[in-house]
């Protein structure tokens, strides 16, 4: 048999171990790993120069946008972005305009994204006011559902908590994930109003506002929720070292949790939105040091399940407002994940092998995303392929997303995606996008 492709001279990180071998590929699917000698005949051979090639990497939690919100990313800009910083696959949040949280919602935007999206994305939805019609959403192929805790989003009213377990035993009853961002509504706005009416509108006042607490009562909520129903649930970019520490505890209890922290909050303390300024805002915020190696912590025992970059792209005007109340909360994140965890690699902070379970392994087993997450024989033929010794200081203006800030920017990393390949297509080489709109495909759950 001719297969599509070889790729020679590899060193993959390949049954918990880097080994030095050759994948061959075709029709989409990995069909052997080993030694060059024993690779098929191939249509097309590309030297990989002895670079890495990792299983490829998934982002749990980006925003794509669009729709409504095109002008500030839309599905071939943040998917660009995604290839460009090595990731072969994401999941998307509802938070959109509209808000995706019926099945004629979702099905329009993933008939929207067919066209233009250059790696796979799997959708989530938003609770619908009634949770009858979660089974409609879910014939759709979602690969999840998202509460956000901290305002009004969806249907679902996030103060009611007989609601929230009815609609989490709705959900899990179909096998199907909910992803949460646990922060207090109530105890958030308390905070925020006092703050405003004493007339306190600085980086400063929104960090007293997003307390830990906040996240910590969020937390223990969702966590006693969990327990009632037996239900399974994703904590979204866990900030907080007793937040960590409270699903750490449900975890040894035998609850069905996981979690994910974010480069963010691993790599920036408060004392950095100093010099950033509203460009760092983000929900949760950045926090002290203590909780950052907190976070770390929980990634060396096995608390931290995932790594997800919160990619959520705002207009650069958004992100300066009078007051800190009215700037868009979030920063781009797909195309300095990466970069930012191979520095560490480099630095002794994270192993390899930890970016892959963090970044395709586990992703891959929460989300049940079926053929992606290992370098397998029949899996997907999605791989990214890192040069471990490219040196360069990130330079957001030159980011493939419309959102052309960071709070990265200017920081020295070591360690950068290569090619991205999804599906056995070459989708990014060497920093350009080689493909064409609609390489990717849309991710339903079956």
């Amino acid at each position: 048999m001719i297969v599509d492709s070889v790729l020679a001279n590899a060193k993959a990180y390949f049954k918990q171990a880097i080994v030095d071998c050759s994948i061959a590929f075709n029709e989409g699917k990995i069909v052997k790993i080993g030694r060059e000698s024993s690779m098929p005949p191939a249509d097309a051979r590309i030297d990989l120069k002895n670079h890495l090639v990792l299983p490829g990497l998934i982002d749990a939690h980006v925003h794509l946008r669009d729709e409504g919100n095109s002008y500030k990313e839309d599905f071939l800009s943040g998917t660009a972005a995604a290839a460009a910083g090595g990731m072969t696959t994401v999941l998307d949040m509802p938070n959109n305009e509209p808000v995706t949280m019926s099945a004629e919602a979702l099905k329009n935007r993933m008939k929207i994204a067919e066209a233009r999206i250059l790696v796979d994305v799997g959708f989530r939805s938003e609770f619908p006011r009634d949770i009858g019609e979660i089974e409609g959403i879910v014939r759709e192929g979602p690969v999840g559902f998202k509460l956000f805790m901290a305002n009004q989003v969806g249907g679902l009213d996030v103060n009611d908590d007989e609601a929230m377990l009815k609609a989490f035993k709705a959900v899990d009853k179909l096998k199907v994930s909910t992803s949460v961002h646990a922060e207090d509504e109530q105890m958030l706005k308390r905070a925020e109003s006092e703050l405003r009416r004493r007339g306190q509108n600085d980086v400063a006042a929104f960090l007293k506002a997003h307390s830990e607490n906040v996240e910590l009562k969020a937390v223990t909520r969702v966590l006693d929720m969990t327990k009632q129903g037996n239900v399974n649930v994703h904590f979204c970019h866990v900030s907080t070292q007793n937040g960590l520490r409270a699903i750490a505890a449900g975890k040894k209890s035998g609850m069905l949790i996981s979690c994910e922290a974010t480069p963010h909050h691993l790599l920036l303390t408060a004392d950095d939105l100093k010099t950033t300024g509203t460009l760092g805002v983000t929900m949760p915020p950045v926090r002290k040091n203590q909780h950052a190696e907190a976070l770390w912590e929980g990634i060396r025992n096995g608390w931290v399940d995932i790594v997800a970059s919160d990619h959520a792209p705002h207009a650069i005007g958004e992100k300066e407002a009078e007051t800190v109340w009215d700037v868009k909360v979030g920063i781009p994140g797909l195309e300095t994940t990466l970069p930012l965890l191979l520095t560490q690699v480099k630095r002794g902070r994270i192993s390899i092998g930890n970016v892959a379970r963090l970044m395709s392994e586990n992703p891959a087993e929460i989300f049940n995303l079926k053929g992606k997450g290992f370098l397998r024989e029949g899996n997907n033929a999605d791989l990214t392929v890192v040069d471990l010794r490219k040196k360069f200081r990130i330079d957001a203006s030159g980011f493939q997303s419309k959102a052309k800030f960071s709070p990265f920017d200017g920081w020295e990393a070591e360690g950068k995606p290569a090619k991205t390949f999804v599906g056995g297509q070459l989708i990014m080489d060497e920093g350009e996008i080689i493909a064409k709109p609609g390489s990717g495909r849309v991710i339903r759950k079956q």
